[in-house]
C-alpha cells in the first residue's frame, strides 16, 4: 500500500475543469466534492476519483475537489497528477496511465 507523502493539488477553476487536492490521513478515503452538477453526477465524479486512487493503492487519502463541468477524462487527469505530486514522483509510467484513462 503507498501513502501520500505530502499534500497535492492539480486543475483550476477555471470551467470545465477539476481542482482536486490530496492530503494524507489515518482514516481512510474522505471524499469532499462540491459540483454544481452533484446530484446529477456526483456518484459518478466520486467514483472516478476513487478508482485512480486505487490504482495506486491508495486509501487514506482526504480528497477536496471542486468540480467546474469536467469531462471523466479530465476528471482522471486531474486526479493521477495529484497523485503523483503527492507521492514525490516526477516519473511518468504514460503506458500503465493510459490504459487506466482510455
Amino acid at each position: 500500500m503507498m501513502e501520500l507523502k505530502q499534500i497535492a493539488t492539480a486543475g483550476t477553476m477555471e470551467s470545465s475543469d477539476l481542482m482536486i487536492t490530496l492530503s494524507p490521513n489515518e482514516t481512510g478515503l474522505v471524499i469532499d466534492l462540491q459540483s454544481n452538477v452533484e446530484k446529477q453526477f456526483g456518484q459518478h465524479i466520486r467514483a472516478l476519483i476513487t478508482e485512480m486512487l486505487t490504482k495506486f493503492n491508495l486509501t487514506n487519502v482526504t480528497v477536496s475537489a471542486v468540480d467546474k463541468g469536467a469531462l471523466d477524462c479530465t476528471i482522471k487527469a486531474r486526479t493521477v497528477v495529484a497523485i503523483y505530486r503527492g507521492l514525490g514522483k516526477t516519473d511518468y509510467d504514460w503506458k500503465e496511465i493510459n490504459a487506466w484513462i482510455a
